[in-house]
């Protein structure tokens, strides 16, 4: 068994409000886990307790997974059907609706690259507080469709180091938001571009877990986890951006 949101909550993680859409549900040890990603991103999203046999499913269109699952209610009985060792159906029941979700067979999803933690560590590391994040959502909402992200070394009005987030065309012509953090900040700590799209969704998807930690490195990357409980289940999220070239 386990409860509609915190299927939902997990689903989202990757999904990222439709930016991977197909994936393959990895069981293992009542442990699920999921891989994702696209040329300059990548994720992993974990949920540690889902009783399920140990098992690989094809997900083809998470989308309409979602719709499936939004007619239900509270805590949902999942299981299987296979041909042979192709599990073909995930059938969805609560008291009321049972559902029928279509499989695809894994070997057509294809593999997802992974990274790797720099080897020289990260330059900027910075722990963002639930507060933190809805602020930055706030910022990149406020300026609408403007893709643009610099996080870069700042200081703040003591002289003290600080990680500044600026929303917004870094021109004197264009509207913009400036966002400070405290954190570790290395001396040799440099400027990186991303796409504010992706990092918001990101942290729109996980504001429902209680810890979040940011990480730079100067060789183009961001690195986010997550972890907390949703309805006491441990649930956890790993995303590494590449910078905007």
């Amino acid at each position: 068994m386990i409860n509609k949101s915190t299927l939902q909550s997990f689903i989202s993680k990757y999904y990222l409000g439709g930016l991977h859409n197909q994936v393959k549900w990895r069981v293992k040890d009542n442990q699920l886990v999921v891989y994702a990603g696209s040329p300059g991103r990548v994720c992993k999203t974990q949920l540690d307790i889902f009783e399920f046999e140990d098992s690989e499913l094809g997900i083809f269109d998470t989308n309409k997974l979602l719709k499936l699952i939004s007619v239900t209610n509270g805590d949902l009985l999942l299981s299987s059907e296979k041909i042979n060792q192709l599990h073909t159906k995930l059938n969805i029941a609560d008291s009321n609706f049972e559902l029928s979700y279509a499989l695809a067979d894994t070997l057509i999803l294809g593999k997802t690259k992974w990274y790797n933690d720099p080897e020289d560590g990260f330059e900027i590391e910075l722990e963002l507080s639930t507060e933190d994040v809805d602020h930055l959502i706030k910022a990149k909402n406020a300026l609408g469709d403007n893709s643009s992200l610099q996080i870069h070394p700042a200081s703040d009005l003591d002289g003290q180091p600080v990680c500044e987030f600026l929303f917004g065309d870094d021109t004197g012509f264009s509207s913009k938001i400036q966002y400070q953090v405290q954190g570790i900040i290395k001396e040799n700590s440099s400027g990186l571009k991303f796409d504010s799209g992706i990092f918001k969704e990101i942290l729109v998807s996980n504001k429902d877990l209680e810890n979040c930690q940011l990480k730079l490195s100067n060789k183009g990357m961001m690195k986010i986890s997550f972890q907390g409980t949703i309805n006491d289940v441990p649930l956890s999220s790993i995303y590494y951006i590449a910078i905007n070239e």
